[in-house]
């Protein structure tokens, strides 16, 4: 009797080298990309970027492992490695980091929370952030 599952959902999707992809891709399982992707990249598991792999567009996944070309933004939850051959185009948001001294990147960095920072703007006036305290006024900044 054969017990092996036959609904795919535990193997990787497989991007062989030699085949571009125009469009966004999105999965549940593992995605290995030796080809090249024109569009957006998204798993709720891990992304690989191989060494002849390219995605012109956004990646977005619990972790990623790059060790080819990537011009766009990477968002993980978790690990972002970036390989000894890797270029990287775009800005991170991790909550892990870790590059190889020969990897390339160029863009921000943002770890921890994939939120973006938010930056709260006083709703104050000056007249209202100045201080008296035993007769002498001060601006509280």
């Amino acid at each position: 009797m054969n017990n092996e599952k036959t609904n795919g959902s535990s193997g990787a999707t497989m991007i062989s080298a030699g085949t571009t992809l125009k469009g966004d891709i999105s999965s549940n399982s593992d995605l290995r990309i030796d080809g090249t992707i024109i569009g957006n990249v998204s798993s709720a598991a891990k992304i690989v970027i191989g060494a002849s792999g390219s995605v012109e567009g956004d990646l977005s996944g619990n972790q990623a492992d790059i060790v080819g070309k990537v011009s766009g933004n990477i968002k993980t939850k978790d690990l972002l490695q970036l390989r000894s051959d890797s270029v990287v185009n775009g800005n991170v948001y991790a909550g892990k980091l870790q590059v190889e001294p020969t990897a390339i990147f160029n863009g921000q960095c943002h770890m921890g929370s994939n939120e973006k920072p938010i930056v709260e703007k006083s709703s104050l006036n000056v007249a209202d952030r100045v201080s008296t305290t035993n007769g002498i006024k001060a601006a509280v900044q």
